[in-house]
């Protein structure tokens, strides 16, 4: 006979981590949570309740990602808002050319980790200062914040912009130039709702359409080639 089953077991297996950037929030709404319980009952509930969506919002689960050269991956959760051609930031040094882009923008509820959208060599990272207007207009991509990101790899060059939205304040950034990424891999993270553009190299076709869901480290958003290469995949 096998081990009878655990429920606490079986709920922990399907609670995502919290990843800890989000230590020192979570905490701070719980201290925050306690002295409105003690100022009145009710305020404390309402506490409670955003201390909970505070961890929700830094949770970081585990993906599983497809590894497969001419495949890229999406490199944030959310709602694909734009599929096409689009100018790219001068700091990524693709010139002024437009090229194909993919843009995802992340609610308030949406993972917030980003992943490498490719494996690759971190040729740049520039952050630019700027506003903070809603992330899902398209003139966040020229004037809010951001952090860009310019990947080498075997499929070409690829650029990830990290975008900071209307209340995210910062923009985290886990990767040093220089540094090799596999696709999938956590690379930073954008603190309450943003967006992240994706800048995908001449020969690779868009695969994903306006308005779908992406997963970060797992949603295919393009293909370099028609190739039947078989995939394998990797948990990160």
């Amino acid at each position: 006979m096998g081990r009878p089953m655990s429920v606490v077991a079986s709920i922990r297996r399907n609670l995502a981590p919290i990843h800890p950037e989000g230590y020192l929030f979570v905490g701070g709404f719980a201290v925050a949570t306690l002295i409105l319980w003690w100022i009145w009952s009710p305020l404390g509930w309402l506490g409670l309740i955003a201390t909970l969506w505070c961890a929700f919002f830094f949770r970081d689960p585990a993906r599983v990602t497809p590894q497969r050269s001419d495949l890229i991956v999406a490199p944030a959760d959310g709602i694909v808002c734009f599929a096409g051609f689009a100018a790219p930031p001068p700091e990524l040094g693709f010139g002024m050319g437009p090229l194909q882009r993919v843009s995802i923008f992340m609610s308030v509820f949406d993972c917030h980790v980003n992943r490498a959208p490719v494996e690759g060599r971190v040729e740049r990272i520039v952050y630019h200062p700027g506003l903070f207007l809603n992330a899902d207009l398209d003139k966040a991509s020229e004037d809010n914040e951001r952090n860009s990101i310019l990947i080498s790899s075997a499929s070409g060059r690829v650029g990830l912009v990290q975008i900071a939205g209307l209340v995210a304040r910062r923009i985290v950034c886990f990767i040093q130039e220089g540094a090799h990424v596999s696709a999938g891999e956590r690379i930073g993270l954008i603190r309450f709702g943003s967006r992240v553009d994706v800048y995908l190299p001449p020969s690779a076709q868009i695969v994903v359409g306006l308005e779908s869901r992406a997963v970060a480290g797992e949603t295919v958003i393009a293909q370099i080639s028609a190739g039947m290469e078989a995939r394998t995949f990797q948990r990160s």
